[in-house]
């Protein structure tokens, strides 16, 4: 029985998606976890000193919750960016 080229074709997409690497490297999980644990902090501060107008409720525990989501998508966004090619700069 002949091979019809629809199985050549989703074969070769097996073979690509073998070769592909993870989309998040393990310094993005790392980032992701500090940006979560930030969130907790600051949501666990504000419940903890339950008043309205006290300080850390008003002023240190909402700076903790912004910067931990503004960690969690640098996180999420974050690339290496290290160059691999050998050649020179410039041969003169």
């Amino acid at each position: 029985m002949p091979r019809t080229r629809k199985t050549r074709t989703s074969s070769a997409k097996r073979r690509r998606l073998k070769k592909r690497s993870m989309i998040l490297l393990p310094h993005n999980y790392v980032l992701i976890t500090i940006g979560v644990l930030a969130v907790v902090i600051g949501y666990s501060i504000m419940r903890i000193e339950n008043e309205v107008d006290g300080f850390l409720s008003l002023y240190i525990a909402p700076i903790l919750i912004l910067g931990g989501y503004l960690e969690i998508i640098y996180a999420i966004l974050w690339r290496n960016t290290t160059r691999t090619d050998s050649t020179p700069d410039s041969a003169q």
